[in-house]
This record gives C-alpha cells, sequence and structure tokens, in this order.
C-alpha cells in the first residue's frame, strides 16, 4: 500500500472555519489562515478548504482566502465550493490551490470534469460527493450541504465522473458527519472497489481507531477529519505514530 495521507478539512462560513455534526448545529472554529499554518507544522499532508455556502448563495470562491491560506502553506491543498467553470478552476489554481474539488457543478455538467481534466490534468480535478444511505441501503448523493436529495445512486455517480477523468474523489458521509462514530467502511469499500483513483474518506471519524479501520478495511488512500483535528482531540503527529505502529505507512 501507498503512503496514507492524513488531511484537515476546513469548512469555511463567512471568513471563519466552522464545524457541525450532519451539516447542521454549526460552530465557529477559528480563522482559515491560522488554521492553516498551525497544520502545516503539525505534520499534516493536505490541506482541504470548502467555502461551504458559495453555491447553496450562489456565488464564487472567495479567493482572498485561497491566497492567504496558499503564503501559509508549505503542504499542497484543494479548494471547493462555487466552482462551476474552467474559469473558476483557473482563477483558483493561480490563486495558490492545488486542486480543486467540484461537486455540484459536476451533476448540473459532467462534461465539465472532461474539459477541466484535459486542461488542468486529472490530479488537478477532485470529485467531492456528500451522501446519505437510503431505505434500500444503498447511497444517494445529496447537494446544498445535505439539503437536496439528486436520486443519484453514489456509486453509480462516482464511476461515471471518475471516467470523465477526475484524479481523485472524496466520499463525505453526511450520515457520519461530525457524529465520530466513525466512517461508513461499507459505503468506501465500494467507492473503492470501483474506481481506480485516490479515495479520501471523510464523515465519522473519532478515535485513532476509526482512522485505522477506513485504511485497513477498506483500504482508502487518505483520511479527512475536521473536528477531531480543530479541537486537538487526536493530534496528527500521534496519529501517524499509531498508524505506523499498526503496520500502516504515512508521510513523515
Amino acid at each position: 500500500m501507498s503512503q496514507v495521507r492524513i488531511i484537515p478539512c476546513l469548512d469555511m462560513v463567512s471568513g471563519r472555519v466552522v464545524k457541525g455534526k450532519k451539516f447542521e448545529n454549526i460552530v465557529d472554529v477559528n480563522s482559515p489562515d491560522v488554521l492553516a499554518q498551525y497544520y502545516c507544522e503539525s505534520g499534516a499532508d493536505e490541506i482541504v478548504f470548502y467555502d461551504i455556502n458559495a453555491s447553496i448563495e450562489g456565488r464564487k470562491t472567495d479567493l482572498e482566502y485561497i491566497t492567504k491560506i496558499a503564503s501559509k502553506t508549505n503542504i499542497p491543498f484543494c479548494v471547493g465550493g462555487g466552482i462551476s467553470s474552467i474559469e473558476d478552476i483557473e482563477r483558483c489554481i493561480k490563486a495558490g490551490a492545488d486542486k480543486v474539488s467540484i461537486n455540484s457543478a459536476a451533476i448540473k455538467n459532467p462534461d465539465l470534469i472532461k474539459e477541466a481534466a484535459t486542461k488542468f490534468g486529472s490530479k488537478s480535478i477532485v470529485l467531492a460527493i456528500d451522501v446519505k444511505k437510503n431505505k434500500e441501503s444503498s447511497w444517494n448523493v445529496y447537494l446544498k450541504g445535505g439539503k437536496e436529495d439528486t436520486g443519484l445512486d453514489a456509486i453509480k455517480w462516482t464511476k461515471k465522473i471518475i471516467h470523465l477523468g477526475a484524479g481523485e474523489i472524496v466520499v463525505n458521509s453526511i450520515d457520519g458527519d461530525g457524529t465520530k462514530e466513525g466512517y461508513d467502511i461499507e459505503l468506501l469499500k465500494k467507492i473503492k472497489s470501483t474506481v481506480n483513483v485516490p479515495v479520501i474518506a471523510s464523515g465519522g471519524a473519532g478515535s485513532f481507531k476509526d482512522f485505522y479501520d477506513a485504511i485497513k478495511l477498506a483500504k482508502v488512500d487518505g483520511v479527512l477529519a475536521a473536528s477531531v483535528f480543530h479541537f486537538a482531540e487526536i493530534k496528527i503527529h500521534d496519529l501517524k505514530r499509531y498508524l505506523k505502529d499498526r503496520g500502516i505507512s504515512v508521510i513523515y
């Protein structure tokens, strides 16, 4: 297995990093540039930054904060939220982002993924999906902060978009988001067996074992988390030590 990436996630609203539970009960955490610098010094392998209200509010990603984060980091970072065109992607990359994360725009215009991958390379284009389990024990893709059910089957949708050229996927379980009850291993296993690009687990990390289980059982390529890192419940250096002691290859 290749080295697994440990990735903190910064969800921003009105210029502040926030965190909620199942996309609700949002609380303030800190400023994005302060946290970005902290994570660079704490052993993070990448940072994911989401301007989470951009698409809902019908606006573009806030480039000011991308520039601030880029000035405070020496590790790769990915930007999402409000990205709906080739021009948006280009602006984010010029502002300092290494990758862009596309969610709702891919649903409205799947060909954007193909065009973006051709222009910027697949490694710069990340598909992000927010999913909930349905009554049939499969998973649907959701938009607008988990409020709008697209009716799309998560597994089929992932396969389609990866085929169009996305070079990575972040799989976020809305059911697990902020609960600290563990990642959705079943979902991750299904997606990992469907695609041949890196899969990043998101939604539910609450303990060292949760990270280990996602890596060991679902074979994910990276583990993303927010609150356990933001509130120093788990420190990244300690997590890497824990994983290494159990035979997981991590980046030092």
